[in-house]
């Protein structure tokens, strides 16, 4: 049964990340499992629509809920395309929670040495940083 006022939906999906936003937590080009039914909180990582542009999807770190919704940086302080930018964004537009990343194969990674080293680097979960709304609050 869906909740009210939610579309029922698959609880995970996959994106793939584009800019350098989220450098270094995220790379272009890496894949992205996300959790659509997960309880969102200050630090995590989020798919979401883009406030100015809702067909637009990008994956920024929620810093801090406010009353109108979530303030929402990315991981490069040199990126913009944040809150810096648009402002709050409201909780309707949060699409999921970032669970995992897989890192695509790399073209000097052929060898049997460089597959190994890829196995064992490619996929890693994507953590929350709960210190980032001490963080800004400090500023």
């Amino acid at each position: 049964m869906a909740e009210q006022g939610r579309e029922t939906r698959a609880r995970f999906g996959l994106a793939e990340v584009t800019g350098p936003s989220m450098v270094p937590t995220l790379l272009h080009g890496d894949q992205l499992l996300v959790d659509y039914r997960a309880s969102l909180r200050a630090g995590d990582v989020a798919v979401l629509r883009h406030p100015l542009q809702q067909d637009l999807l990008i994956v920024k770190r929620l810093v801090e809920r406010r009353d109108e919704g979530w303030w929402v940086l990315g991981d490069n302080p040199g990126a913009d395309g944040d809150s810096r930018v648009f402002g709050v964004v409201p909780p309707d537009l949060l699409l999921g929670r970032v669970r995992t990343r897989f890192r695509p194969l790399a073209r000097d990674q052929r060898s049997v040495l460089g597959v190994v080293a890829w196995l064992v680097s490619a996929v890693r979960p994507v953590l929350a940083d709960r210190s980032v709304s001490r963080r800004l609050r400090a500023r």
